[in-house]
């Protein structure tokens, strides 16, 4: 695998940080996952204006490079980005090296690295059947300690949730915030359906305002599919007639139970599969604009 690091390409043999790179040793720094259809790189300005916030949002200055050649060239030297293969494509940038401490004016460079490898989707079974989902006990970070609107290299919380969903067997965890609300899963936004409206948590609840989130949204209010945003709890999710998560790698995922409950029938209802198919529609309505470069 060929990996960009600061400055360069090199094999991944060679792509090592310093352990004293503050994101090593104190989770000092942001990130951004991306993908590819074939050659063209989905919402990629979006992605790319997201991660700027990211930084800005915690004093680290991005070096200003060429990205959109960047990601693709990483895509072309690891022959991916194609008829064969559809590209993951992550960007990470540290505070960078320095001395131990807290302070981030230790460190003078920030560390860039860009990662590409063929994207791996979930089996087409789970799209056809549905997934499960527990509540987990961990809660979401406070947004007033660390706001969710960070993508931070930081993934701690998200982390202790993953590892309750591996034990109870379960595809992923919801986690709830401070007030016992709904917030998002590890790597998803989650949205339910009660009554004919489609439902999702508010961002003010503690979530990252996922782009595939913002898609749909608009999407269905395009339809005059009724929207809400709002704080829910898990008794109104148990109550729903179907649900699904969103995210950009998975597009739209159903879920067919928490907490070993059925979400309404236990198969993926009729608008979660009307929604995917409408974003399948604009998904390549967007490629058709996007230039392969």
């Amino acid at each position: 695998m060929w990996i960009y690091l600061n400055d360069r390409f090199v094999k991944d043999v060679d792509a090592v940080v310093s352990v004293f790179d503050h994101g090593f040793l104190y989770g000092d720094g942001v990130y951004e996952t991306i993908r590819s259809y074939g050659s063209r790189i989905f919402m990629r300005d979006h992605h790319l204006a997201r991660l700027r916030r990211s930084a800005d949002a915690i004093g680290l200055s991005i070096p200003d490079l060429n990205w959109p050649d960047l990601l693709h060239e990483s895509m072309e030297r690891n022959r991916i980005g194609n008829a064969q293969h559809d590209a993951y494509l992550r960007i990470t940038i540290s505070r960078g090296a320095g001395d131990i401490g807290l302070d981030p004016a230790l460190c003078r460079t920030p560390t860039v690295v860009i990662m590409a490898k063929p994207l791996h989707l979930p089996s087409p079974q789970l799209y056809r059947n549905g997934v499960t989902l527990i509540v987990a006990e961990t809660r979401r970070n406070l947004p007033g300690a660390l706001s969710p609107q960070i993508k931070a290299t930081n993934f701690l919380n998200n982390i202790l949730a993953k590892r309750e969903a591996i034990a109870a067997g379960a595809f992923d965890s919801i986690l709830l915030n401070w007030e016992h609300h709904l917030t998002e899963c590890t790597v998803s936004n989650l949205f339910f359906i009660t009554d004919g409206c489609l439902r999702t948590p508010s961002v003010e609840c503690g979530l990252l305002d996922g782009i595939t989130r913002s898609i749909v949204i608009q999407l269905a209010r395009e339809q005059q599919i009724p929207t809400e945003e709002g704080r829910f709890t898990p008794t109104q999710l148990y109550q729903a007639c179907e649900c699904f998560l969103t995210n950009t790698s998975m597009e739209i995922m159903p879920v067919v139970a928490v907490d070993g409950e059925p979400i309404g029938t236990g198969k993926p209802g009729p608008l979660t599969q009307k929604l995917h198919e409408l974003f399948l529609g604009a998904r390549e309505r967007f490629l058709e604009k996007t230039s392969p470069r």
